[in-house]
């Protein structure tokens, strides 16, 4: 019984069926052709299998591959990088010519004397916070919490050996690992996306680069009040060792992972007088 049902199925999957055009004037057979439910399928799958292959020849062969998620090179990964760079140093030097043009019409206009300043660079670095623009809510508020402060004698305890600093983020990821002296972890680790930017928390000088297979390329810069950063599991460096660097510069990219941790990140410890202190109570990550 299967077998009739078999053979009746592969004959009526072979059937060939004519498909006619007839002229409907003088009813003559133009055109007349033979096919099958086995002949469709099989120009079907010769039409898609054509259609695959064409776009895999245009994404291999042609640009179009770098739009694709994990076919970027690492030349066009590195351009991008520079890019994003010169960006930030445009950006940089854009502000910095704004104030400097705005330094000039306040000493053309009289408002700012020229015997008073030493130099432009020391008047826009003086100034800088002047120069910037409040918005009315800002002003407000300023107002607002001058007046409801006024009378408050509190004193604002401060952290212990900052003097005032303000760190930067050393990145943006987010904490995975925190600090656990006890099990010699001497710092946080930061999930990052590969080539992610490295930022210096504070300004200060590069004092040691070197890569090591455990870490990947690290990184250390010494910074005022005792203060240095380690910056470890990096995939390559900005610096080099005796650059001044600013809090925020870009230092370092990531890019290592270790057996830890399946994607790559940071490992980030601060030290203050020869001491690991937890980052998570001077950074806000």
């Amino acid at each position: 019984m299967k077998w009739m049902l078999r053979k009746s199925f592969w004959k009526n999957f072979k059937f060939k069926y004519k498909l006619t055009v007839i002229n409907e004037n003088t009813l003559e057979e133009v055109v007349g052709i033979h096919v099958s439910k086995l002949n469709g399928l099989s120009v079907l799958l010769a039409a898609c299998t054509a259609i695959f292959l064409v776009a895999a020849l245009i994404i291999v062969f042609t640009p179009l591959r770098n739009y694709l998620p994990g076919y970027m090179n690492s030349e066009i990964r590195a351009q991008v990088v520079r890019n994003a760079l010169r960006a930030d140093s445009l950006a940089e030097a854009l502000s910095r010519q704004n104030l400097y043009i705005m330094n000039v019409r306040d000493i053309i206009s009289g408002r700012v004397k020229t015997d008073t300043i030493a130099s432009m660079d020391s008047l826009t670095s003086i100034r800088t916070e002047e120069l910037m623009s409040r918005s009315q809510e800002e002003e407000r508020f300023r107002k607002e919490y001058e007046r409801k402060e006024r009378y408050n004698l509190r004193a604002v305890p401060e952290r212990t050996g900052t003097g005032g600093l303000i760190f930067y983020r050393p990145s943006r990821g987010v904490i995975t690992v925190g600090f656990k002296p006890e099990e010699k972890h001497y710092g946080v680790d930061l999930a990052m996306e590969s080539g992610g930017s490295v930022l210096s928390v504070l300004d200060g000088t590069v004092v040691f680069t070197a890569y090591t297979v455990e870490y990947g390329y690290v990184i250390q810069v010494q910074h005022v009040q005792n203060f240095m950063t380690v910056y470890k599991n990096c995939g390559s460096l900005m610096k080099e060792v005796g650059d001044k660097v600013k809090g925020g510069d870009v230092i370092a990219l990531a890019g290592k992972s270790d057996g830890r941790h399946l994607e790559p990140h940071l490992h980030f410890e601060l030290w203050h007088r020869g001491q690991a202190v937890d980052p998570a109570k001077y950074i806000v990550f």
